[in-house]
């Protein structure tokens, strides 16, 4: 896994030393060679920070440019099928001097143009400067799992895997997006290409962009889209068949992730999804490491039983790490870690995990992206019970309650937004029921900093997103895998891991496993009013021990709550929020504390405005 950092101009770059600051600003993500190149012209200049996987080599540094220098590339990511293609590309008669998937990738470009990209399975994000076209190809990966954050403005482009990196170009202005903001507080991450920073975007995933340099204009185009459903509930479908094509894929996309030319590890919580990971792992490898990180003096979050008993049953060799105690005093590290602030506080134990097992390998597997695939959360029953009952409450009487439930019950009542989702029409729309603030929450929460787009922007931008798809469950999913994954999970998965100089790779994530679930796997066999994650655990049931427990449901979390009821945690909260310096209306806020103390569900709300006032100080951004 790498870092990269690039720039492109119609007319030639005179502040180049920027470059320098930028690429070095995320070290974190390559520590073992850095590289640096610009066009003779001066118009392109590309920087790179190298975590050597394949080819550790020094014929793997980059920037890397093709036999003929037509083609210069930094990368950051793997692609998993590489050996495949370079025996494609060698019987075309390319020739390669390295090892490297990067010089694949080249080869690839060289052969298939922008079509390489559907060549290519892997998580990754790269730019390639093509001299003949005098084009920059920007590129990311279907899923998002790789990020790449962008500006451009009057014929200029500049470009990095972290937001951080930018920062360091000449007359960059840090200034708060209002939309993005809104979003923010509604969602509890930054979705699609909006960034939290005014004239800044994200590349989304399954895209890719040309900057012309003759013209200085930037364009987007799609390569890849999730699949249409071709499956219906019909019960006659062969469900054991599917079972075995699930089984046979993920194999597969296990037996591919595994390569690496350094030492590779599994997390292994004992739950469904890394368990199913390790079972394959132990078919591909003989020598299997895996990882389990426990918490002391928290006994409710202890997964280590869970653990050892698919370890041994699978003679992996099991390493058992015990994290130290968990302290406030990360969260302006992570803070200053994760480009964009994001209300999810296992961001605390991904980090702590990911800096044990670094001690020990390198790549690390695991689970993600299981639950958006296969109907694990929660939430997906539910919606399908409030379908089943709602259909029987007149649409008037439906937005009536959630408008008496927006004003008079308060933040942090536990089913609020599931009252305020009944407004919703479940035959075609989503709710948004995992909101942190409403509308007019928003707008009291800001006071004198709401704009006029604070308060409206979410719940369109909400609705503008929602999947089109007959089945409620389906686009359900669909939503979830096109926003929440990218924008919660996989963000919190590569900053806390890379902040460590650790890959993790999800093989869920793999793109025939993608097309099968969305494509083939019936709704039934995702989730129902009282089951979820079906087929997963049927192949859980026909893989792992008898005594596994199926069911069981442990989400990567801390005791937040508990722990701002008194002591450090509490303190270092009030002291962020009630700081002269906090952006956020001080009464709306001691209403929210109080509420807390009351008994009210407000942890993560709380959560999520200590870390975009840390954000925002430690970057010092204006409003």
């Amino acid at each position: 896994m790498c870092g990269i950092v690039g720039q492109a101009s119609k007319l030639p770059i005179e502040s180049r030393e920027w470059l320098i600051k930028g690429r070095d600003a995320i070290a974190h993500r390559g520590p073992d060679d850095a590289g640096l190149w610009w066009s003779g012209d001066k118009r392109v200049g590309l920087g790179h920070r190298r975590l050597a996987i394949v080819d550790v080599s020094p014929s793997g540094h980059q920037p890397m440019h093709d036999r003929f220098c037509h083609c210069t590339i930094v990368f950051n990511g793997e692609i998993y099928n590489h050996h495949q293609l370079r025996n494609e590309l060698n019987d075309l008669g390319h020739v390669f001097s390295s090892k490297s998937d990067t010089e694949v990738i080249l080869a690839a470009y060289l052969e298939w143009g922008y079509d390489s990209l559907q060549k290519l399975d892997g998580m990754f994000a790269f730019a390639l400067f093509d001299q003949r076209s005098r084009r920059l190809f920007l590129a990311r990966d279907r899923v998002g799992e790789k990020p790449l954050y962008y500006a451009c403005q009057d014929g200029e482009l500049i470009f990095a895997s972290e937001l951080k990196a930018l920062f360091h170009a000449p007359n960059f202005s840090k200034q708060i997006n209002p939309q993005a903001l809104d979003l923010y507080l509604s969602m509890g991450y930054v979705s699609g290409s909006n960034c939290i920073l005014n004239g800044v975007s994200k590349l989304p995933p399954a895209h890719y962009a040309l900057f012309d340099l003759d013209n200085g204009c930037l364009n987007l185009s799609t390569y890849w889209q999730l699949p249409q459903v071709h499956v219906t509930d019909d019960v006659s479908y062969d469900d054991n068949r599917l079972l075995n094509q699930l089984e046979s894929l993920l194999e597969s996309s296990v037996q591919h992730q595994l390569v690496a030319d350094v030492p590779v590890g599994v997390l292994l919580s004992g739950g469904v999804d890394s368990s199913l990971i390790t079972a394959m792992a132990a078919r591909c490898s003989s020598k299997v490491k895996t990882f389990n990180v426990g918490f002391p003096g928290h006994a409710l979050y202890d997964e280590a039983p869970h653990a050892r008993l698919i370890a041994q049953h699978f003679n992996t060799e099991h390493i058992e790490l015990n994290a130290a105690s968990i302290g406030p005093e990360l969260l302006p590290m992570l803070a200053r870690q994760f480009d964009e602030p994001m209300v999810d506080s296992s961001m605390l134990p991904t980090y702590l995990v990911s800096s044990l097992v670094r001690k020990h390998c390198t790549v690390a597997l695991g689970g993600d992206g299981g639950d958006e695939l296969f109907g694990g959360y929660s939430h997906y029953s539910r919606i399908l019970k409030s379908a089943r009952y709602t259909k029987y409450v007149p649409g008037i009487v439906g937005k009536l309650i959630a408008k008496s439930t927006t004003y008079m019950i308060p933040q942090g009542v536990r089913g609020r937004n599931w009252l305020r989702s009944l407004s919703c029409n479940l035959e075609s729309g989503l709710p948004l029921v995992a909101t942190l603030f409403d509308s007019p929450s928003r707008i009291r929460l800001l006071g004198a900093n709401a704009t006029s787009v604070i308060g409206t922007f979410s719940e369109e931008f909400w609705i503008n997103r929602i999947p089109y798809s007959e089945n409620l469950l389906d686009r359900t999913t669909r939503m979830d895998f096109l926003n929440y994954l990218p924008e919660d999970i996989l963000v919190k998965i590569d900053r806390a891991s890379m902040l460590n100089s650790l890959e993790l790779r999800a093989p869920f994530l793999d793109r025939a496993i993608i097309e099968f679930a969305f494509s083939r796997v019936p709704p039934r066999l995702k989730a129902t009013p009282n089951e979820r994650k079906i087929l997963l655990k049927r192949l859980a049931q026909k893989l792992l021990p008898p005594e596994f427990d199926k069911q069981r449901k442990q989400g990567f979390s801390i005791p937040l709550s508990q722990w701002l009821k008194s002591g450090a945690w509490r303190d270092f909260f009030l002291d962020t929020l009630l700081d002269k310096q906090c952006i956020f209306d001080r009464r709306f806020i001691l209403g929210l504390i109080k509420g807390q103390d009351k008994g009210l569900n407000n942890t993560e709300r709380l959560f999520g405005l200590v870390m975009f006032e840390l954000w925002r100080r430690e970057y010092n951004v204006s409003f």
